[in-house]
């Protein structure tokens, strides 16, 4: 297997850029593995667990949304927001699920509904990457 090129994007920074042998992200119709000389495509991204293979080694961060274009040789993602398990402040998401789990109990209006949807699966994201559930 050969290497592609990886760039990471959010709004505020360049979140990751290198050499690596494997992606896999979180898309919303399920994981996908991203491999040099993949066929070019562009895949929504949900919240959930990007991992990335360096060599042997494995990283793994949060992503929250977005999409990831790939070409033969390099793939791009974009997302409002990218989040290295050790950046996570563990009792925030905690407070953060608690209370999208209370709107969730309420009758909510539809718009209320999904955006405690959303920041209901923001906050298990970060749980799952920090081993917290």
């Amino acid at each position: 297997m050969g290497k592609f090129y990886l760039e990471i994007l959010t709004p505020g920074k360049k979140f990751y850029e290198g050499e690596v042998d494997m992606v896999i992200v979180p898309g919303v119709e399920g994981e996908h593995g991203i491999l040099i000389d993949h066929v070019p495509v562009v895949i929504a991204l949900k919240n959930g667990i990007l991992k990335i293979q360096e060599g042997n080694e494995w990283k793994e961060a949060v992503v929250h949304g977005g999409f990831i274009q790939v070409e033969h040789k390099q793939s791009i993602i974009m997302s409002d927001a990218v989040e290295w398990p050790e950046e996570i402040d563990v009792n925030r998401a905690l407070s953060a699920k608690e209370r999208a789990e209370e709107r969730l109990r309420q009758q909510l209006s539809q718009v209320e509904y999904i955006r405690s949807k959303a920041a209901m699966a923001r906050a298990m994201a970060r749980l799952r990457i920090t081993k917290e559930i």
